[in-house]
C-alpha cells in the first residue's frame, strides 16, 4: 500500500470543497442560483465568486505569482461585497468558468512549490503575513469547506437539496412525514428552553 504526500492530501480536500459548492448550483434557475437567502445576502453564486478571488488572492499575490485573470471587485475602490453576488453582466456560466480557471492557477502553484514555500498575505496583520504554502493549502481548504457549508444550507433553503457529493447522500432516509416529525421533535425539545414561555 503506498503512503500518499502531504501535499496530494490537502490539495485533495481541497477539491472535495470546491467539488461539493459547484455541486450546489446544478439544476437550479438563474434566479434561484443568485437570490439572497439570509439577512448579510449570501446567495450561491457569489459563494463561487467570492472564492474565485479567494485562491487567486491566496495562491497567487501571496507566492508572487500573478494571473491575468481580471478581478475588479477586489481593486481599490471596488464597492462593499462586490465579490460576494453576481451582477446581471456576469452569467453563472463565466462566474462558474472563472473558478475554474482559478483552481487551475491555484493548482499549479500548490505544485510547483514545497510545502515550505514562503509567502506573504500582505493583507494579514504584520505579525501574521509571513506564511507558508501549508498554512496557505490549509487556510484555503477550511475557507471553501465553510463556504461550502453555507452554500449547502442555502440551497436546502431554496429547494430542500441536501447532500454533500449528491442528493441525500449523507442523511438518513427518511420520506417527508419522516423528516417532518424529526424537525418538529426538535421544535419541541428548543422550546421547553425558551425563557419566554410560560
Amino acid at each position: 500500500m503506498s503512503r500518499s504526500q502531504p501535499k496530494d492530501d490537502l490539495q485533495s480536500y481541497l477539491q472535495e470543497a470546491r467539488d461539493a459548492l459547484l455541486l450546489k448550483l446544478e439544476g437550479l434557475s438563474e434566479y434561484d442560483a443568485r437570490r439572497p437567502l439570509t439577512p448579510t445576502g449570501t446567495n450561491l453564486l457569489g459563494l463561487v465568486k467570492h472564492l474565485s478571488g479567494v485562491e487567486l488572492g491566496y495562491f497567487g499575490d501571496t507566492f508572487q505569482r500573478p494571473s491575468e485573470e481580471p478581478f475588479p471587485w477586489l481593486d481599490d475602490g471596488a464597492e462593499d461585497n462586490a465579490d460576494m453576488w453576481a451582477t446581471e453582466d456576469e452569467s453563472r456560466e463565466e462566474v462558474v468558468a472563472r473558478y475554474r480557471r482559478v483552481w487551475r492557477h491555484s493548482d499549479a502553484t500548490i505544485a510547483a512549490l514545497p510545502l515550505d514555500a514562503p509567502g506573504t498575505v500582505p493583507w494579514w496583520s504584520e505579525a501574521k503575513r509571513e506564511v507558508t504554502l501549508h498554512q496557505i493549502l490549509v487556510h484555503v481548504t477550511i475557507e471553501t469547506h465553510r463556504h461550502a457549508g453555507h452554500a449547502d444550507i442555502v440551497r436546502e433553503l431554496i429547494d430542500g437539496g441536501v447532500g454533500y457529493r449528491s442528493q441525500g447522500d449523507n442523511l438518513p432516509e427518511g420520506d417527508a412525514i419522516w423528516w417532518k416529525g424529526y424537525v418538529d421533535r426538535l421544535e419541541r425539545t428548543a422550546t421547553a428552553f425558551r425563557s419566554d414561555r410560560g
